[in-house]
Formats: C-alpha cells, structure tokens, sequence
C-alpha cells in the first residue's frame, strides 16, 4: 500500500491548492473553535468545492455533539470524520453508525502504555492517528508542535502489523522522511509543521513536507 499524505488544519484557498496539486492523498478542516485553525460553515463550504475530488476530506472535530456533526457534514461534505478528543470507543462507533462515514481516531502516545488503547478502538475505527500527548495545561488536544519517541512506535510495529494507521504529532519536512524510516508508518498527518504561525500555513513547506515524504516511501 502506497503511503498516505494528509495536510491537516488547512483554512485558506492558497495552501489547500499546494496540498492538492502537491499530492497530499488527505486534506484536513478544523472545527474547534479554540484552534487557530478554526474554519465556519461558510469556510467549509468554499474549501469543500475548491478540493473537487482531487483528496479526501477529513472534518475533525472533538468531542462534538450528534448535531454539531451534522452540521459540519453538511457544509463540508467529508469523506472521513476525524475525532481528536476523549471519544470513547462506545461513541466512536454511534458516530460511525449514525453518519455513515469512516472514523479517523486520534490517540495520544507519551510511553509505551499508551499503545494499550488502541485494541479497544481498532473495531471501532477505520483508522488510527497516533499523535504526540498534549501537555497537561494545553488548550488544544493535537496540532501543538510535538512529538513523541518514535521508536515506541517501532516497538509496537508486531502489534500494528496489517493495520491501518497513520503517524501524527511534530513532523516537518526535515523530519518526515526519518520518522517514516524510522517506524515504518503507512501514512503521516501534519499541521503545524507547515506553518509559519500558528494556523497560518506555508505554500513552500507543504509542498516540501509532501515531496520528503514521498521520497522516505
């Protein structure tokens, strides 16, 4: 299987275009209205024409209520939803039930143990994003910038052989190619790391960020 890009966090025509004619195989919206990578349902719909079908769209939210789903699913039209909160398995797969799309479930690793999370949520979810651990005080629950001991992941590879799952949590275009060597991850998620500031995305970096990627694969 060939390796997964997704530009996540991406709020304005310009980079969506470089992560479209770059490649990415996913584009991600944010709605959390605490992230600067925020979009409304006006932002959503125009983006939503702007991909045409050229990646996938993943609408993340967290912990969203069934009507906030709904809501978003309408102006954005998504191909997955991406949860990136404390959704427990239970409501992983009611929110798979009640809207029909794939899940993308975050889970955030900082030790070993934290791998022991992902059994519960492997039935319920199409895919899992392994993501750094937020810091305790964080306002947000991803897109901060860090990352974790990638060779935790390398450790854990028997248990995630033949599974789906995508590796998150501060990659960059100078560190991707090593932490996709490094734990032989099917598919990697950035954010921050294309930005110049936060929420504000830069054209060169995820177009560099996609070609280092590729090159790893």
């Amino acid at each position: 299987m060939s390796l997964i890009v997704k530009i996540c966090g991406l709020n304005r025509p310009e980079p969506l275009e470089a992560a479209l004619t770059g490649g990415a195989d996913m584009v991600g919206f944010v709605f959390f209205e605490k992230s600067p990578r925020h979009i409304d349902s006006d932002q959503a719909r125009l983006l939503s024409r702007q991909v045409q079908g050229k990646a996938e769209k993943v609408a993340l939210v967290v912990d969203a209520d069934d009507s906030r789903v709904a809501a978003i699913i309408e102006a954005l039209a998504p191909d997955w939803l991406q949860l990136h909160g404390a959704e427990s398995p239970e409501r992983v797969a009611a929110l798979r039930k009640t809207f029909g799309l794939p899940i993308l479930k975050a889970l955030g690793v900082a030790e070993k143990g934290d791998f022991s999370r992902a059994a519960a949520y492997e039935a319920v979810a199409d895919r899992l994003l392994f993501d750094a651990k937020p810091p305790k005080d964080a306002v947000l629950p991803g897109g901060n910038g860090l990352s974790f001991d990638w060779t935790l992941l390398r450790d854990a590879s028997h248990d995630l052989a033949g599974k789906d799952w995508m590796l998150s949590g501060g990659l960059d275009p100078q560190n991707v190619a090593e932490a996709i060597r490094l734990t032989g991850a099917p598919g990697v998620d950035v954010s921050s790391g294309v930005e110049t500031a936060p929420g504000g995305k830069s054209v060169d970096k995820i177009l560099a960020f996609i070609a280092a990627a590729r090159s790893a694969a």
